[in-house]
């Protein structure tokens, strides 16, 4: 159906630099830049300067990011990697893909990680903890670390949708020993595919990840002439690159971001100001102290939610249920099935995603609040 109001807006956020974006790709293909070359090799070193780490390692997706930061730190059979199951099944896959086993924790209200419930998750497998930083907004990194510390855990973040989003100042992606982002279309800063990178402080760490990333082989871009001329691989690893097209729309965007950032603000601040005052739903989080948040997703939780996302839909307004069936309650994900996550599933039949993006037009989000509060009214 054509929507009034769409959840993302991609044909008007690409007019909008089109002609940036136009040039960027024209030159790639003109020059045949399509692998490893200058735009993917300056993006990584971009968003490493943006998080505040001295590595970035550009991936095909977070997933890929996600599993070569497992990889590295050593992760394997037998180990346990505490995370949630309120996430994209993708955080779970790759503790799987690993060879370890995911223990499931549940969330708190702002929908990520409860750290006063990891200790009790912890045993002598225990090896890592995945803390999603979902909808844009950083767990609670003090304490996980924290927790980390004591018990000699590794943290590997899951920051997919948290790329400029801060915890006391401090960056997602930076916390941990490696932080994972995603550039999936719908992001923040989104490619017109598929994109993701690992970022680091650890140089031993970065190795490794360029390693694992290119079937054990190290990139030509960080070789010595000695090394090129030995083409040596240093074991079996994987293909999870960032193709250098990608790159080059994501350096465009890059120059965007705080923008984008800065207005995706503007509407959730906007959404809680006309939202506020609705008894049956529940607005976001919005603590200036501590979270600096940059609202990749706008969710609320809403009595009735299913009838309001088909009463919203038949008002022409597009929004996103993530993620109606918990994991843990997926059918096929059989070694899920022993945690009892009372507040996951309390979450998957009340949130509600609502269009948030930064060309949404003030008049769109007063449409959208007008329809949610006649729904209440006539309910």
């Amino acid at each position: 159906m054509k929507y009034k109001v769409k959840f993302i807006d991609y044909p008007l956020a690409y007019k909008n630099i089109k002609k940036e974006v136009g040039s960027a790709i024209s030159r790639v293909l003109k020059n045949g830049d399509l692998v490893f070359r200058k735009d993917m090799i300056d993006l990584e070193k971009k968003i490493a300067k943006l998080v505040g780490v001295k590595y970035g390692i550009g991936t095909d997706s977070c997933t890929g990011a996600l599993f070569i930061s497992l990889k590295a730190a050593g992760i394997k059979e037998g180990d346990e990697v505490i995370t949630v199951s309120h996430t994209y099944v993708a955080t779970i896959d790759v503790i799987v893909h690993a060879g370890a086993k995911p223990v499931l924790v549940d969330v708190q209200d702002d929908f990520n990680i409860d750290p006063d419930l990891i200790e009790k998750a912890i045993t002598s497998r225990t090896k890592a903890i995945i803390p999603v930083h979902l909808n844009g907004r950083c767990a609670d990194m003090d304490k996980i670390m924290e927790i980390a510390r004591k018990h000699n855990l590794l943290v590997i973040e899951d920051a997919a949708q948290a790329l400029g989003a801060k915890y006391n100042g401090k960056m997602a992606g930076s916390f941990g020993l490696t932080g994972c982002f995603s550039f999936y279309p719908a992001k923040v800063l989104g490619s017109y595919g598929e994109g993701g990178m690992v970022t680091t402080d650890s140089k031993e760490l970065a190795d490794k990840l360029y390693l694992l990333r290119d079937h054990g082989e190290k990139p030509s871009y960080l070789k010595t002439e000695e090394e090129k001329s030995l083409k040596e691989i240093a074991f079996y690893g994987y293909n999870t690159i960032l193709d250098n097209l990608q790159a080059a729309v994501l350096n465009v965007k890059l120059r965007h971001f705080s923008s984008y950032i800065k207005k995706r603000r503007e509407i959730a601040s906007l959404y809680n100001k006309e939202l506020k005052m609705i008894s049956r739903i529940k607005i976001p989080l919005f603590d200036g102290d501590k979270y600096f948040d940059v609202f990749q997703n706008y969710v609320i939780y809403a009595e009735k939610r299913d009838e309001l996302m088909n009463y919203l839909k038949k008002k022409g307004i597009e929004t996103l249920v993530s993620w109606a069936i918990p994991n843990h309650r997926q059918k096929a994900l059989t070694n899920l099935h022993e945690f009892n996550l009372p507040k996951t599933e309390k979450i998957s039949k009340e949130v509600l995603s609502l269009p948030m993006y930064p060309e949404l037009k003030k008049e769109e989000i007063l449409y959208v609040v007008k329809c949610i509060k006649s729904f209440y009214e006539n309910f």
